[in-house]
């Protein structure tokens, strides 16, 4: 408050005292040189409060890019059961992200399926929760329709087998 009080008397008063020191009388030449004194002063004063406030060993910290929680990478798919959703399971990693961004398009009777685990969601894709149990990890992908197709890794060409219960 003492700042912005401090400001608005330079803005005020200033002017009005160089206008002073130029046409006014010796009284008032006076009452301007004193008046950008008083203004002066204060400035130095707050300054110096300000100054003290700041203290001896500050903090510098820097931009630096966050390290991912997760590995992102594109896993190959171990098991995949087709029915009203797609669910894919895969060997999990020891720092094994939280979503995944999966395309599935389909080609005759087969479905092909890419996998892509990403750090978090984006506005650019829609990605879909990863579940870990133990060491296998787990999407679901809804389908529109219930589907026989057959599950091929889109990547290799390979089929990817039913999961063995």
């Amino acid at each position: 408050m003492l700042a912005l009080s401090l400001s608005v008397a330079w803005l005020l008063l200033a002017p009005l005292s160089l206008w002073l020191l130029v046409k006014g009388s010796t009284a008032e030449r006076m009452g301007a040189i004193l008046t950008l004194a008083l203004l002066e002063g204060g400035t130095i004063v707050m300054n110096q409060l300000a100054e003290d406030s700041i203290p001896e060993h500050s903090v510098v910290s820097h931009d630096l890019s966050p390290t991912p929680a997760c590995d992102e990478r594109t896993p190959a798919p171990r098991s995949a059961r087709v029915g009203k959703a797609l669910v894919l399971t895969w060997p999990a990693v020891r720092r094994e992200c939280e979503t995944a961004e999966v395309t599935v398009r389909a080609k005759g009777r087969r479905l092909l399926v890419w996998v892509r685990t990403v750090p978090g969601p984006d506005d650019r894709r829609t990605v879909l929760p990863v579940r870990v149990k133990g060491d296998t990890a787990r999407v679901t992908v809804p389908l529109p329709e219930r589907s026989d197709h057959i599950p091929v890794d889109g990547r290799s060409g390979r089929r990817i087998p039913a999961p063995m219960t």
